[in-house]
């Protein structure tokens, strides 16, 4: 990407030709990806007829197995297994799960909102919590707020994001007892209501959310703080603008570009934080059946797993490039 100063706000219609171009650049990465998954589930040690059989396959003759392998299509060559599953997802049929007994589609439509809930809320968390400490903490350099923030963003940066759902269910499910331990409802309720998904929300959302919290604290922190040393931001508190005017109307917007560019590095991060958040909570998203995937080589599962988190991260990509050029007139982008 080539930026240049263009002096007006990026166009409408330049943001779709980018995203056009970004749309058709992303193909040979997703055919790649998915390649690379069936070469790599290829040359595992896992057997996943074995995997698929369970105990029955420690007892089956190696006829039946040898016609399981048949009918699960893995007796096949590599590029042979990769090819008819391509063609079938541009169709529509992701194949079945031989791990999960069930299509592949279904899988990930019972799961994928879920997960994708909690990643926004996460989200949220962290971009919100982020902005406020990092502008409160630039505010002031080197006090007290912005030592003990500087402090703890360092300290939440090295904690394991599974170190933090186990210490959130022990001290506001298990201590305090204001908060479920997980799950997607209540233990005794047969419904899903969305009061009990947002109480059971809370916990894994605020500890995903806390866990990405450092780097956009870090990040808006810095860009303020270097806001307030420019010029413009000078003249404006000469020309007598109340301080909130020149915080949150002038140093913070132009703070805040190097933060739009770390949203979409951020999602890989996010995904893999979500993955170990919702095993911890029990949390009804894709954690469960990513994990069973690997572990059983299931390629058509593990295919269609890996297209969708390398899709959001080419999305996250495009949306940190999208933000940037409207949130900075003078930014244009160019093929």
């Amino acid at each position: 990407m080539t930026v240049k100063h263009t002096g007006r706000r990026l166009p409408w219609a330049a943001m779709a030709r980018m995203a056009g171009r970004r749309a058709l650049l992303a193909v040979p990465v997703l055919l790649l990806v998915t390649f690379a998954v069936f070469a790599v589930a290829a040359a595992s040690p896992f057997d996943p007829v074995k995997a698929y059989a369970g105990t029955a396959g420690l007892t089956a003759s190696q006829e039946n197995l040898d016609q399981l392998r048949a009918n699960l299509g893995v007796d096949q060559p590599l590029v042979t297994r990769w090819w008819n599953w391509l063609t079938s997802a541009l169709t529509g049929d992701l194949g079945n799960s031989g791990v999960m007994r069930q299509p592949v589609a279904d899988v990930i439509g019972e799961r994928v909102g879920w997960s994708a809930l909690l990643a926004a809320a996460a989200f949220a968390v962290a971009i919100l919590l982020g902005t406020a400490l990092g502008v409160l903490a630039a505010r002031r350099p080197g006090g007290w707020l912005d030592r003990c923030a500087g402090s703890a963003a360092y300290t939440l940066e090295a904690a394991p994001a599974f170190w933090l759902g186990l210490l959130a269910i022990w001290f506001f499910a298990l201590e305090l007892d204001v908060l479920p331990a997980g799950g997607l409802t209540d233990t005794a309720s047969e419904t899903v209501t969305p009061g009990q998904v947002a109480s059971h929300l809370v916990l894994p959302a605020l500890v995903l959310g806390v866990s990405q919290l450092p780097w956009f604290f870090l990040y808006v922190r810095q860009g303020v703080a270097d806001a307030l040393d420019e010029d413009p931001v000078r003249g404006a508190r000469a020309r007598g603008l109340n301080e909130r005017t020149v915080l949150l109307g002038h140093a913070l917007r132009s703070g805040m570009l190097p933060m739009l560019t770390l949203i979409g590095s951020r999602v890989p991060e996010l995904i893999t934080g979500a993955l170990l958040v919702e095993s911890v909570f029990s949390w009804p998203g894709i954690a469960a059946a990513t994990v069973q995937a690997a572990t059983s080589v299931d390629f058509p599962l593990l295919a269609a797993l890996t297209v969708l988190a390398t899709a959001a991260v080419l999305l996250g990509n495009l949306l940190s490039d999208l933000l940037y050029g409207l949130a900075d007139p003078r930014v244009g982008f160019d093929g």
